[in-house]
């Protein structure tokens, strides 16, 4: 029999039929809330103090008051230990919400509702297709560099990219340019010039996405912070995805055409550059 996965909530570890969240919780009701996604191994978060200045920053604009460092890490290392997940990869998802709240979009008082769960990661291939979505990211929004529940806007746009044979979605943004993917940023080689989106794009602050841009810096790989129109992708000698659990992974095909000759010299020289620096580094 299938063991049931334990989880984390305000305090104490629990099933997650045993959570008791309120059905006027805000996350619920109205998706004010954010969360983190990192990955674990062998009982220790990847990367967490920057994840966790993301969680702060992100639960500021929301309004919410985020939990100590000490807490998370807490919280993180029972659910691992309670899921048998110590001693090996996992993936944890930490979410913040605003707790219990009168119905509609004003904050209840009542305090937070804080999540720790955690499971296997996923495995993604060596590559990874792609598709242009004819939705836009609104890069003067609210939620501008917010990693917010409101996810329901990716969750579209993904289905929608799996429906036409890719595994990742790509938005482009007001001015019809190159923003982000549904849970990922993007790079691309233009003319022997890597390029990635600035935030100003609209993009999410990526983890991983300014790991590699340090990365490049120790690597004396000149990286361009700038615009480019949202087709640029389709016509780039090489391009690859960043996030949390995809480390760098390179783009096989963009709406169906391939994309070069297979994985480019440059993005094949940073993911194995990144692995072994992830494997070496565990708080960079």
């Amino acid at each position: 029999m299938e063991r049931e996965t334990s989880i984390w909530i305000n305090g104490r570890l629990c099933f997650p039929g045993q959570a008791g969240i309120s059905p006027f919780d805000h996350g619920l009701t109205v998706g004010n809330g954010v969360f983190e996604t990192l990955i674990a191994r062998q009982g220790t978060a990847f990367a967490l103090t920057r994840h966790y200045k993301r969680l702060c920053h992100s639960a500021e604009v929301m309004g919410l008051v985020p939990p100590t460092l000490e807490v998370l890490r807490g919280a993180i290392g029972a659910v691992l230990e309670a899921n048998d997940l110590a001693g090996t990869a996992a993936r944890v998802r930490i979410t913040l919400t605003g707790g219990e709240a009168p119905l509609g979009s004003d904050r209840g008082g009542k305090g937070e509702t804080l999540m720790v769960a955690a499971m296997v990661p996923p495995i993604y291939g060596e590559t990874v297709d792609v598709a242009m979505v004819p939705f836009t990211r609104n890069e003067t929004g609210a939620l501008v560099g917010v990693k917010s529940t409101s996810y329901a806007e990716n969750v579209i746009a993904l289905a929608l990219a799996k429906k036409e044979g890719a595994g990742e979605a790509i938005f482009g943004n007001t001015q019809h340019q190159l923003c982000e993917g549904s849970g990922s940023n993007v790079f691309l080689v233009l003319g022997d010039h890597l390029v990635t989106p600035p935030l100003s794009s609209g993009c999410l602050a990526g983890v991983t996405r300014a790991l590699v841009l340090e990365l490049c810096a120790r690597e004396g790989i000149p990286v361009d912070r700038k615009p480019v129109p949202l087709t640029a992708l389709a016509g780039a000698e090489e391009a690859f995805l960043t996030s949390t659990t995809r480390e760098v992974q390179p783009i096989g095909s963009v709406d169906g055409v391939p994309l070069g000759d297979g994985p480019g010299e440059l993005t094949m020289q940073l993911r194995a550059a990144f692995r072994e620096w992830a494997a070496r580094e565990i708080d960079p």
